[in-house]
């Protein structure tokens, strides 16, 4: 690793790469909108609190799909699993098939979930912040269902602009 130099030139391929070398896990953001599911992938979900309970979501500010996605009631967060890059491709690929063979629920509020995530949460969304060349989404938890810690299932990982899996170093107890 090399000294860092001030005033650097910060340009945005180099910043990618910089961050890309962070892996994070990956979620799939969805609502009943106008009586279709509606939804995107996000790599950059983190939970902010317990009380209240918050977690947040940055999301481009030219996506075309949170403007709408925003106006619903609640939404459903899904923590996708290794087994979802497919979905997870679909996610940002046509708004009209992205979920085309996806297994959902609604929730009667209009939250979607993704089937067989390892975590789904039912939100609204507390606060919005614009930062840079994105928005910043506090969403608050209304409900939440995860899977058992003895299960083997894995999350998906976004790492250096591709999807990898983790292998637990050991059991939980």
């Amino acid at each position: 690793m090399t000294v860092l130099a001030t005033n650097q030139d910060l340009d945005p391929a180099r910043l990618r790469q910089a961050f890309g070398v962070f892996p994070s896990g990956v979620v799939a953001v969805a609502a009943e909108v106008g009586g279709r599911p509606l939804g995107l992938a996000a790599s950059s979900f983190t939970s902010v609190s317990l009380d209240p309970p918050l977690v947040s979501i940055n999301l481009a500010a030219t996506s075309k799909t949170w403007p709408d996605l925003r106006a619903a009631p609640h939404l459903g967060v899904t923590v996708l699993a290794d087994h979802h890059d497919v979905v997870c491709r679909q996610l940002a690929g046509p708004v009209d098939s992205r979920f085309d063979g996806v297994p959902l629920t609604t929730t009667p509020e209009g939250a979607v979930l993704v089937a067989d995530g390892l975590a789904q949460f039912d939100c609204t969304i507390y606060r919005e912040v614009e930062a840079g060349d994105h928005v910043l989404v506090l969403l608050e938890l209304h409900a939440v269902a995860h899977v058992d810690h003895a299960s083997t299932q894995t999350p998906l990982v976004f790492h250096r602009s591709g999807f990898g899996r983790v292998r637990p170093l050991h059991a939980a107890p």
